[in-house]
């Protein structure tokens, strides 16, 4: 019985002084971005994950990242330039597209993220057509969470679809119909 006290005593001193902090998130802005979004995106990761946010400087947009058209940036181009071993939201005002098929070469798009992953990008081009400021950052605010919800291995939703991890499919009218939650089946998958 003394040997399991002792041993219960030094388990005890011993996780005291182990510190589990939560993960950091990296905010990047790519080209100009408005500095109201980037500090509503960085409370609603900080909200809804629990993460760190750090804000990054911003980042130019280069040449090499644009898409075949030469009128957008594409998607994937930009998270393998920016992918390391930071968990980084990068956000973007400039369109932003993703090669669907060869049908669609140039797919407009709301965000993509790696699945699993550290890298995600988010633009708000798509977001804010004739919308009001708080819808556009109602928007924002779920396409962010999705990606980072691909970032940790999840897939897009069937089991609801008010889910954020629902696929957009192309459309706003989903991201507007989604609630702002992961239902219980994502949520168990990340926890």
């Amino acid at each position: 019985m003394k040997k399991i006290t002792i041993l219960i005593l030094v388990l005890l001193l011993a996780t005291s002084f182990v510190s589990i902090e939560p993960k950091t998130i990296y905010i990047q802005p790519l080209g100009n971005v408005k500095q109201e979004y980037i500090n509503y995106l960085k409370k609603s990761v900080e909200s809804f994950f629990g993460y760190n946010c750090v804000v990054k400087p911003k980042q130019n947009l280069t040449s090499d990242i644009l898409a075949g058209s030469k009128t957008r940036y594409e998607a994937g181009k930009i998270l393998k330039k920016y992918n390391s071993n930071e968990n980084v939201l990068l956000i973007t005002e400039k369109d932003i597209a993703h090669r669907k098929s060869n049908e669609f070469p140039e797919w407009g798009i709301f965000g993509l993220g790696y699945r699993p992953g550290s890298t995600c990008v988010i633009s708000t081009f798509r977001l804010k057509k004739n919308v009001s400021k708080a819808k556009l950052l109602d928007r924002l605010k779920k396409v962010a969470l999705h990606e980072i919800g691909h970032n940790l291995g999840l897939e897009h939703c069937t089991n609801d679809k008010n889910c954020m991890m629902t696929s957009a499919s192309g459309t706003v009218k989903q991201v507007d119909r989604e609630k702002k939650w992961f239902c219980s089946k994502c949520w168990s998958l990340i926890k």
